[in-house]
């Protein structure tokens, strides 16, 4: 699952003035500032107040594509040199709350507040901090702004607490021409952390096996934060249990059983303070299925499940690359996530606003119709049968384990069906007379009708380790290629 994200007109005003060419010391230190603030609202209102500002360690990111050229979120970071009004630094991304806003509970007025936080390299003086969030139709509106200086006596200059371990698992090179993904130990005690370093060697050789992150393995550091927990494991609500944690993972995250989400982003961001990083997983010691993943936030898979490894890409796609999903069929929370008569900004999936010229027009194999006449009817007849058969029987295991019984049995059920289904699923597909090519098949972003994803079969569509499309692969490049420059 992920945040939602829609199509973008940006003005000139809304965009600001434009960056000049500018070294990267002549504006900034190599040091990081985190700007922490609240994100209040429901799906009608929203506020953002200032929390607290940090120096940390040394900026990992870019030092020469500080202008985000990706617009792949819902919101948007700018800030301006103060005494000149000239941009130096942007970034899209997407929220915990941004997702909350679509669910029942938004749209009934009641109001939440969720801690978010920006990075950006130091400033030298002072600056001009805005953010900038999406309406319905995907423009952007400045929601807040902030004078920041980064010599006053309020900027939290503490640096990292030690009780966290830092493990290199691959190094590349320069923190700034390289990604820097960063793993965060979640559920693992003090006795795990040999078990939480085999977990992530297992995770890194799989993405170094995937395209389009094999070719380019040498643009990657990949780094461990271990801070152990106290109970292995995490919170369960549906199951009635809950685990002492470093971060406090959480099932059930906005009321979807399989929906694996943290809230506490202070924990979050001062364990990983730890190390340079450009992305964040979260990866929770438990055998049950479920992840998830956000825009340039985090993203978050369980570690011995036995989809575990298609989560872990999966999830990936979201939170790094800005992918959609294109799976239609599955339990959430939202509500109008892409409304209709907006193309979504996702690279993966259209509403065909255009057609029969599609976005992805230039990878559309020869002869394809646009839309392409996949066997969605056949489809939908076995998919539906197991999602209900899979919503019965996740009940019954929470009924059975909230009650204090033995839900082995039931569990293993539900685990051989999950298996056999995505066998039957990868065998249909693969028997499609569209497999392997490109076109625009009906079926996507939670919408049975009306959005289309580029390809039958691809790891955002269904489950199983598996390659991209052609469309998400390109997608998953271009943002590796932004990073190392």
């Amino acid at each position: 699952m992920r945040a939602f994200m829609v199509a973008i007109a940006v003005s000139a005003a809304s965009s600001g003035v434009c960056a000049e060419q500018s070294s990267f010391e002549q504006l900034f230190r190599n040091r990081t500032m985190r700007i922490d603030y609240y994100h209040v609202g429901d799906s009608a209102t929203e506020l953002y107040t200032l929390d607290q500002v940090y120096e940390q360690g040394a900026w990992a990111g870019s030092t020469t594509a500080l202008i985000d050229e990706l617009n792949l979120g819902r919101c948007m970071v700018r800030v301006f040199d103060l005494a000149t009004n000239r941009l130096i630094f942007s970034k899209s991304f997407d929220t915990y709350f941004g997702e909350y806003r679509t669910t029942d509970a938004a749209e009934q007025a009641v109001k939440r507040a969720y801690h978010e936080s920006v990075l950006m390299p130091m400033p030298i003086r002072k600056i001009q901090f805005t953010i900038e969030s999406r309406d319905k139709a995907g423009i952007l509106h400045r929601v807040f702004d902030a004078v920041i200086d980064p010599d006053g006596i309020d900027i939290n200059r503490e640096g990292p607490r030690g009780d966290t371990g830092v493990i290199t698992f691959h190094q590349s090179g320069d923190p700034h021409r390289k990604v820097d993904v960063l793993f965060l130990a979640e559920g693992y005690t003090s006795t795990e952390r040999a078990k939480f370093e085999s977990d992530v060697k297992r995770f890194v050789t799989l993405m170094f096996s995937q395209e389009p992150y094999a070719s380019r393995r040498d643009m990657f550091n990949v780094r461990g934060a271990f801070k152990a927990s106290t109970e292995s494991g995490c919170d369960e609500p549906s199951h009635g249990s809950y685990r002492r944690t470093s971060l406090g993972a959480s099932f059930d995250s906005l009321g979807v059983y399989r929906y694996l989400l943290v809230e506490d982003n202070r924990a979050i961001r001062d364990i990983a303070a730890h190390a340079p990083y450009d992305a964040l997983y979260i990866l929770v010691n438990t055998k049950r299925y479920g992840g998830g993943g956000i825009y340039n936030l985090y993203c978050t898979t369980t570690a011995d499940n036995a989809f575990s490894d298609y989560v872990f890409l999966h999830e990936f796609g979201h939170s790094f690359a800005g992918l959609a999903d294109e799976y239609y069929s599955s339990t959430t929370a939202y509500n109008d996530f892409y409304p209709t008569g907006s193309e979504p900004l996702e690279p993966n999936i259209t509403a065909l606003l255009d057609a029969p010229r599609v976005k992805w027009q230039q990878v559309v194999t020869q002869g394809t119709a646009i839309p392409t006449p996949w066997e969605k009817a056949d489809y939908d007849k076995m998919d539906s049968e197991y999602q209900a058969r899979r919503e019965e029987l996740n009940q019954k295991i929470a009924k059975t384990k909230r009650e204090g019984g033995e839900a082995g049995e039931l569990q293993a059920e539900s685990d051989r069906m999950a298996e056999e289904h995505a066998r039957k699923v990868d065998q249909f597909l693969a028997a499609s007379a569209f497999a392997g090519k490109v076109g625009a098949c009906e079926g996507a972003g939670y919408t049975s009708k009306g959005l289309y994803r580029p390809s039958v079969d691809c790891i955002m569509f269904s489950k199983g380790v598996k390659p991209f499309c052609k469309v998400c692969e390109a997608a998953i490049a271009r943002v590796i290629d932004s990073y190392a420059r």
